[in-house]
């Protein structure tokens, strides 16, 4: 574990969670943190202590931007490799980047659900 990971994680924990309408939970494993909004996941983060890595979906312009600006960004472990990336511990890696990829993408999924079911806002 390197705190770098662990400044990381914890930073897109406390962003997701002041979010409206967010849900948490560990459906999957216990060692991934599953963060939802209306029932639609746009954040997951590893408590491995080998992978400490945040992933949230983004717009295939974008990820590629990412993923080519960042070498701490990779295309999403486990996921769409077009629409989610990967952010771990590393140079570039900022607590302001982060915050914006969480709130990103969370602001992505709200856009794609239907105005009945959009959390009110912020």
């Amino acid at each position: 574990m390197s705190p770098a990971g662990d400044r990381l994680r914890e930073i897109a924990r406390q962003t997701a969670s002041a979010l409206p309408g967010v849900s948490h939970g560990r459906p999957f494993t216990p060692a991934l943190d599953v963060y939802k909004v209306a029932g639609k996941v746009f954040l997951t983060i590893t408590d491995d202590p080998d992978e400490q890595i945040i992933t949230v979906t983004c717009e295939p312009e974008r990820t590629r931007a990412q993923v080519h600006g960042h070498s701490s960004i990779t295309p999403g472990r486990y996921l769409d490799k077009r629409h989610w990336i990967s952010l771990g511990p590393g140079p570039g890696t900022t607590g302001r980047l982060v915050t914006d990829a969480v709130v990103d993408s969370c602001d992505l999924v709200v856009e794609r659900l239907p105005r009945r079911d959009r959390p009110r806002t912020r």
